[in-house]
């Protein structure tokens, strides 16, 4: 006969144990209910994908969309790799994965799907025509990753909330961290990967808030909710008012947009480090924003949409955002896609379509409003935006985190001018000077190495670099995620 010792613990463990598997079952559930079995227009494909939303309040009725795709080979052994766009307020939806880094890109002709031979899911050692010699398939090593695109925060695209939010940066890394805890529940086979953080432009705030959050939060979470951060990558990023502003106006005169009158009055009148311009200042800028009224800031050589743009109108962030021609919302909504930039109306009509919601398990509560690329009313609630996160990248370079920025070379909107200066702030020492990098046989653009922090140029790429150099924008997270230098030699 069995001690009743004995008997308990085995009662105890066999709890465990079936409690265990009901966990374990409860998440495989939850994530079927979640698979994409194909959207209208979109090619076969070989690997998984999943759609659906993260409620990340109850009480409020908070909830997050997402889109999840695995890496084309061996997804269990690959980095996870979250993707933010910036804005305030627009999404990686219709940004990252529809024109950017996805697997699908939205059609020219018809609102339908292409594969993306460049995606993020995928390596070049994949794909025999894009790996050209050996060097470089042993460099890439197959590193591409598993893809997480998160539509954040509350109001941006499919993501919703059941009242009006206050939103802002402190607002934005939370609700984007609780998605996280919550989707590493639904899908805890990924719980133990390299996690990775990367995006662009308002993402330089997003991404170093967010990784900031989980170092915090990390320190005393349950082990079960431990996330492996072990790097992130933004790029053509809003990081320092007083430098992105001041860059933006150096490199208009330097790239012949404005006059040298127009320049002298600016700087003589304009203090970028100030909260709010004074009128001389605001009355210098003003012939500074007429120019991207006739050519187009995010890409300077990409001919403008002659179709025109979706319309949509707001304000944009208080304080230092009122300095820059992003303070017109409008303007941010005329960001050319690739060579293209009237791509962003096709994806605004592909993420409308009832047929391809219903694939995307999105908008099941019926929106009162349709699906846009950027949210107005988003921006007109932020209520804070940090002046600056250099503070968080010193904090992140002393914890070891990796940390790469890279930068569009012909983007007006953040130049490389204005991330140049950025970095020299940080004062940072130099372990390898500013040096050619490659792709294939032509210069890809110049990287510097610091102590910490490596920082890439891309050659004739504008804001959205992996739309303008889609194979070099692989080249460089490949790179990263492997922890490898870019090659210095034609190959």
């Amino acid at each position: 006969m069995m001690p009743q010792a004995s008997f308990h613990v085995l009662f105890i463990w066999s709890l465990v144990v079936a409690s265990s598997a009901l966990s374990s079952a409860g998440s495989s559930l939850r994530q079927e209910l979640d698979r994409v079995v194909g959207l209208p227009g979109q090619p076969p494909v070989g690997f998984r994908q999943y759609a659906g939303y993260v409620t990340i309040d109850e009480g409020l009725g908070k909830a997050l969309f997402y889109w999840f795709f695995e890496a084309t080979h061996r997804p269990a052994e690959k980095p996870l790799l979250l993707w933010l766009n910036g804005g305030p307020g627009c999404s990686s939806i219709g940004f990252g994965e529809a024109q950017e880094i996805g697997p699908f890109l939205v059609k020219k002709d018809v609102p339908e799907l292409e594969l993306n031979e460049y995606a993020w899911n995928k390596g070049m050692a994949s794909n025999p025509v894009t790996v050209i010699s050996r060097c470089f398939r042993e460099q890439s090593q197959e590193s591409a990753a598993n893809l997480l695109f998160l539509e954040a925060p509350a109001g941006v695209g499919f993501s919703y909330s059941n009242i009006t939010d206050v939103q802002g940066d402190n607002a934005t890394a939370f609700g984007s961290y609780s998605f996280l805890v919550k989707w590493f529940q639904r899908f805890p086979q990924y719980r133990l990967n390299e996690f990775y953080i990367a995006g662009e432009s308002y993402a330089g705030h997003y991404v170093p808030q967010l990784a900031n959050v989980i170092l915090e939060q990390n320190m005393k979470a349950k082990k079960e909710d431990h996330i492996n951060l072990k790097g992130l990558v933004i790029g053509n990023a809003v990081m320092d008012s007083e430098t992105d502003i001041r860059g933006m106006v150096d490199y208009a005169w330097d790239h012949a947009l404005i006059s040298d009158r127009v320049y002298h009055n600016i700087k003589t009148s304009c203090n970028f480090s100030a909260v709010v311009p004074t009128q001389e200042c605001s009355e210098a800028l003003q012939q500074y924003y007429e120019v991207y009224q006739i050519i187009d800031m995010y890409s300077l050589y990409t001919p403008r949409c002659e179709s025109g743009y979706p319309k949509f109108s707001s304000s944009v962030a208080q304080g230092e955002e009122s300095l820059i021609s992003i303070s017109k919302f409008e303007d941010l909504l005329k960001i050319p896609m690739g060579y293209d930039p009237c791509l962003q109306t096709y994806a605004t009509v592909y993420f409308n379509r009832p047929d391809v919601q219903k694939a995307l398990h999105a908008n099941v509560t019926r929106l009162s409003h349709p699906w846009s690329l950027c949210s107005s009313s988003v921006v007109r609630a932020w209520s804070d935006s940090d002046r600056s996160v250099l503070p968080i990248i010193r904090k992140f370079i002393h914890a070891g985190l990796r940390m790469w920025v890279f930068s569009g070379d012909t983007d007006a909107r953040v130049p490389v001018t204005s991330t140049r200066y950025t970095l020299n702030k940080l004062g940072l020492s130099i372990t390898e000077d500013w040096s050619p990098w490659y792709s294939h046989k032509q210069v890809g653009g110049w990287t510097i190495i610091y102590e910490g922090l490596t920082f890439v140029t891309v050659r004739v790429a504008g804001h959205q670099v992996p739309t303008f150099a889609p194979r070099q924008s692989l080249q460089i997270v490949e790179h990263f995620l492997a922890n490898k230098k870019l090659p210095s030699f034609p190959f």
